[in-house]
């Protein structure tokens, strides 16, 4: 029987390594508008986010918006858009990727409360349904199709 790994790169998948955390989260290395970043894998968010204090650290253009972010133990947090971003994961890129922006400071509080480092943002279920994501918690990796 062929590997879940052979198996999916007869299928143009691409494999992209996690690093699991002390916190039990899965952290995954990301390129926005080719600037690199340390992002939380989560498949409960579902935009990918970036913070508010990143916006020119990642060369993002941001509008406004009346969305109003909740996450865990935060709610109705102020929001920004950014669109055209873009994205790259791994060999996987994706291009006008719209990114949300919000103040993280809560969630990397929290990470370094746990001797974990802080992060520039979240990668979301709106990426990981454009790669047709599969993740195997046992290898601790990722794999997005081309």
């Amino acid at each position: 029987m062929a590997s879940l790994k052979k198996f999916l790169k007869s299928k143009n998948y691409i494999k992209i390594p996690l690093v699991f955390t002390e916190t039990n989260h899965f952290e995954i290395d990301a390129t926005i508008n080719g600037v690199d970043g340390k992002f939380i894998l989560d498949t409960g968010a579902s935009n990918t986010c970036v913070g508010m204090d990143k916006i020119e650290f990642f060369k993002m253009a941001s509008e406004s918006t009346d969305i109003k972010a909740a996450g865990a133990g935060a709610t109705e947090m102020e929001t920004m858009i950014s669109t055209k971003n873009n994205i790259q994961i791994g060999k996987w890129t994706k291009k006008k990727q719209k990114i949300v922006l919000f103040d993280l400071v809560h969630v990397n509080q929290a990470l370094v409360a746990h001797n974990a480092l802080p992060v520039d943002g979240i990668i979301g279920a709106d990426i990981l349904n454009k790669g047709k994501a599969i993740i195997d918690y046992n290898k601790k990796c990722l794999y997005l199709k081309k």
